[in-house]
């Protein structure tokens, strides 16, 4: 039994924040963000939108994609680092405002900008064990509510939204393999320090970040995993269709094209319209770049991301 992709959707919310305001708020300047990261304009979300409200936009799409009735549904995933709460999870909110009374179980994965990519990986074991027939995915983020807007090396980076699968138990081969990996020694390199349950809750409630060693980190293990993906399925670079990457900044997700001898217009890019929405990005590129009619069935994707923690993963599969 494989698990397949049968509907993506994704959301960003309304209010846009372009470079050109960014420069009223911090010492930046529009050319100086395009050419360091790519990013021209992010979302933000309103004050009355939570990550769950996000996820249940993109969830709907997904499952109007899918052609399912939502009641079809019975595992929830959402990989987020912005929950609306505490407890209970996102997916369990989720869950709630979609209506679904299956029953099945409901769960956040915490894994920052992995998040998407460990939610999908956990899916598709519960499919392979035959534990879950039809599974909803999500990576929801907003981030805009952990960003301080004076930092200006960490504010012009980040935005909000949410992208969404539907997974479903299938006899044709869908999710080929997946590998995760983390290492907690690098915790303080993109961090939030402050809140949560430990000693050190009156820490700074912000994202801080060493973004010149995440960027060595990043291209470093993006690398290594494209390397392990091919290696455990005997494939070559040339078998690829396309890359979608996590969608954080153009210079490394052109160092890993690179990598893979793939030319950017194989690459699903769209850091450019939204930033870094941490375990947003790969679905709402993926959702992009199905929409657009790009990515056609029967094609392999890759799809990697690394994030804070450090976690970093890959998914190989077949459209």
């Amino acid at each position: 039994m494989y698990s397949r992709i049968t509907g993506t959707g994704s959301y960003l919310p309304q209010k846009v924040l372009t470079n050109h305001d960014l420069e009223r708020m911090v010492d930046t300047s529009h050319d100086w963000i395009v050419s360091r990261t790519g990013i021209e304009e992010r979302h933000i979300a309103a004050d009355d939108e939570s990550t769950s409200d996000l996820a249940l936009h993109a969830s709907r799409r997904a499952i109007e994609a899918a052609g399912i009735d939502p009641q079809q549904i019975d595992l929830i995933i959402v990989g987020t680092t912005t929950p609306d709460r505490m407890f209970p999870s996102t997916a369990c909110l989720l869950q709630d405002k979609l209506g679904i009374k299956s029953g099945g179980p409901a769960f956040d994965i915490q894994a920052v900008c992995s998040g998407f990519v460990y939610a999908l990986s956990t899916a598709d074991q519960f499919i392979r064990g035959g534990q879950s027939k039809c599974a909803l995915v999500v990576g929801a983020e907003t981030m805009s509510r952990i960003v301080d807007w004076t930092d200006r090396n960490t504010c012009v980076l980040f935005g909000d939204g949410a992208g969404a699968v539907i997974l479903q138990a299938s006899e044709t081969e869908g999710i080929i393999s997946t590998h995760l990996h983390a290492d907690g020694g690098y915790k303080d390199l993109l961090a939030v320090e402050g809140g949560g349950c430990g000693v050190n809750r009156a820490g700074t409630p912000h994202m801080v970040m060493d973004g010149t060693a995440v960027f060595k980190f990043a291209v470093g293990v993006l690398d290594s995993i494209v390397e392990e993906t091919l290696s455990a399925n005997g494939m070559q670079k040339s078998d690829i269709d396309w890359l979608v990457p996590h969608q954080a900044n153009v210079r490394i997700i052109q160092a890993t094209a690179k990598k893979l001898g793939l030319p950017m217009e194989r690459v699903v890019l769209t850091v450019n319209a939204h930033g870094n929405t941490s375990a947003a990005s790969i679905p709402l590129a993926l959702d992009t770049a199905v929409r657009e009619g790009k990515i056609k069935r029967g094609e392999t994707i890759l799809m990697e991301g690394v994030g804070g923690g450090f976690t970093w993963g890959s998914v190989l599969l077949r459209w």
